[in-house]
């Protein structure tokens, strides 16, 4: 993407900051200080994961919150968090059956609006990166949005997209789906293994968190470098 394409995100934060009414989010928008020309090796990352009831926010709700901050040498795993929130939508069995949070497990979790400031904390200055950000992303902000009347948003790296810029949007793969060909699945798991990197359990929050951080230091050592401006990736 050229940077005439880029999203401006630092104007889009500065707005946000000026805008927020909650000081949790205000605080949160004006530490955002990420440029799109600094380097991947200068920037602060944090793998976030949430786990769900189901796929849509408007009918299912946040359970699980995983958070495992890195860099592209190291992954901080001692410095995980992992939040398990109680749904303002019923579990869905479903749901049960891929994560394993029950309700005994949520019988006394506490609820997003008290763990928000935690969570705000540990992403605030840094760069989340997700697999995947339509689910993150949608569901963060229609979480905050029914408890604050305010919306979250922010800019994120997404391994799953970076996937599809190779296996999906490429004129290589265009070609092969025009010859009728299976296209490559960029689901997490999938994805690791194209990399070398071992399988875990899925659906485990901070697991999951854990997964994308990985991933995404294979795809910055095989495709990009530490060089690379992070107004290339983020989306």
């Amino acid at each position: 993407m050229s940077p005439a394409q880029q999203f401006d995100w630092p104007l889009f934060m500065a707005q946000r900051g000026a805008a927020a009414k909650d000081p949790r989010l205000k605080r949160f928008y004006d530490a955002w200080a990420l440029e799109p020309g600094q380097r991947l090796a200068d920037t602060r990352l944090v793998a976030l994961d949430i786990e769900t009831t189901g796929l849509d926010p408007n009918r299912h709700s946040i359970v699980s919150i995983g958070v495992v901050p890195f860099d592209l040498q190291r992954i901080h795993f001692s410095r995980r968090r992992h939040w398990l929130v109680r749904p303002r939508f019923p579990l869905q069995a479903l749901s049960v059956t891929l994560h394993h949070i029950t309700h005994s497990d949520l019988a006394d979790a506490p609820d997003l609006r008290e763990v928000l400031e935690e969570v705000l904390d540990v992403l605030s200055g840094s760069v989340p990166v997700v697999h995947y950000r339509n689910v993150e992303r949608a569901f963060i902000e229609s979480a905050v949005q029914f408890r604050l009347g305010e919306s979250l948003q922010f800019p994120v790296i997404d391994t799953m997209a970076l996937e599809a810029r190779l296996y999906r949007q490429s004129l290589p793969a265009r070609f092969k789906r025009w010859l009728g060909r299976r296209p490559v699945s960029i689901r997490l798991q999938d994805s690791r293994a194209r990399y070398g990197l071992p399988a875990y359990q899925p659906h485990h929050a901070v697991l999951d968190a854990l997964a994308t951080a990985e991933l995404f230091q294979a795809q910055v050592a095989a495709r990009f470098s530490p060089e690379t401006p992070l107004g290339d990736l983020w989306c």
